[in-house]
């Protein structure tokens, strides 16, 4: 049932009303819910409770490459377009970050704000190449991004230190607030537990964005240009302008995750921003999920704990083996390339049997899980409307 509103707008009500409350929210189900409840736990209590650098360094690496994927996967997942770049977006941001926080030293918010800023102009002005190709186009496109991006940092030495590279210890002070030695309640915390927590806040920020922008007007164009292109330019949609936006949101969030790379290392080279990063990041986004919020997360933990447990713990696993260059003529996997096995494990299986992503497998495992807490929910909502 419809009612006219007094200003001439018609509004819903009822059960279509519902739907796009539904749809709106910012937590669409319990699984959403206790995950938020999660990583804010993660992101405030574990660097405050443990000073283990292995773990800690871990949660570093996860959390810059989600901030990362969260912005590739508004590219490759909602807008539908296929982008194996985003290292060279990493490395903008990695050395605006070393010119700005580093050899200029400016405090945390101008330097992550200049970060942002080049790097989503650079997104906008690759978008209108990218959208005049389709396909494997926009692919070699793409790639000839991270190689061009490669030869211009490798030659720019002064910023860049060339080849070798050149270590940049980044100021991550707000104010009298400095991560690098942060106090709380009197006690005062290492460079990563300060590091952790703010990494872990920006994952969390560009978490919400991408779930505004996709509720938005602007996020729904641009996921109907993916769906049906013509439909929607025939509707009115300016898919330049969507699509350029997209490219401007992903690039910054590349650039975001390439500046906290290099607070983590306090070293950057153009090296470090290669194919196999490219590769890497295609893998995290499709074997956490595809146009899914918590997607680029579930595949950072996974893709970025893979190698780094297998190298700790190899003489724990049964068919893993060290490192050679020749045969040894022992049977068993490489430590360094168990990794590489197991990406393409994961790719194939996901890809055939659960194309949506782990993300989705873990909603369902999490539906499972509160089925009863919500069939008691509903059995005592229908005693109290009776």
């Amino acid at each position: 049932m419809a009612t006219l509103a007094s200003t001439g707008t018609l509004r819903t009500q009822g059960v279509f009303d519902d739907r796009i409350r539904r749809e709106v929210r910012i937590f669409q189900s319990p699984v959403t819910r206790y995950g938020a409840v999660l990583l804010t736990l993660l992101a405030v209590v574990l660097p405050l409770s443990t000073a283990d650098s292995f773990l800690l360094s871990l949660g570093i690496t996860v959390g810059f490459f989600s901030i990362a994927a969260i912005g590739l996967n508004v590219l490759n997942g909602y807008a539908g377009q296929i982008n194996m770049g985003q290292p060279f977006f990493l490395a903008i941001g990695a050395f605006t970050a070393v010119g700005f926080g580093s050899i200029m030293d400016l405090p945390l918010p101008l330097w992550l704000l200049a970060v942002v800023v080049v790097g989503a102009v650079s997104g906008a002005l690759v978008a209108p190449l990218a959208l005049r190709l389709k396909g494997v186009y926009q692919i070699v496109l793409s790639l000839g991004l991270i190689f061009i991006g490669q030869y211009i940092f490798v030659n720019w030495s002064d910023l860049t230190g060339g080849v070798a590279g050149r270590r940049a210890a980044v100021n991550l002070s707000v104010g009298p607030l400095d991560f690098a030695a942060l106090q709380v309640g009197g006690m005062t915390y290492n460079y990563q537990q300060g590091l952790f927590m703010l990494v872990w806040l920006f994952v969390a920020l560009c978490m919400f964005l991408v779930h505004l922008l996709m509720k938005s007007p602007g996020g729904r164009h641009i996921v109907a240009l993916r769906d049906a292109d013509l439909p929607a330019r025939v509707a009115g949609i300016n898919p330049v302008r969507s699509m350029v936006g997209a490219y401007a949101i992903s690039s910054a969030m590349g650039a975001l995750g390439g500046a906290f790379y290099v607070a983590q290392l306090r070293f950057v080279s153009p090296e470090q921003f290669n194919l196999a990063m490219g590769l890497n990041f295609i893998i995290i986004v499709t074997v956490g999920g595809l146009a899914t919020a918590w997607g680029p997360v579930v595949g950072s933990l996974i893709i970025c704990s893979i190698p780094v447990l297998a190298s700790r713990y190899a003489e724990f696993i049964p068919f893993l083996k060290a490192n050679s260059s020749t045969p040894d003529g022992t049977w068993g996997i490489p430590v360094g390339q168990f990794p590489v096995v197991l990406y393409g494990v994961l790719l194939v299986l996901i890809l055939m049997f659960e194309p949506r992503g782990l993300t989705h497998l873990l909603k369902v495992f999490g539906l499972w899980l509160t089925r009863p807490l919500r069939r008691r929910r509903t059995a005592s909502s229908g005693e109290g409307t009776a």
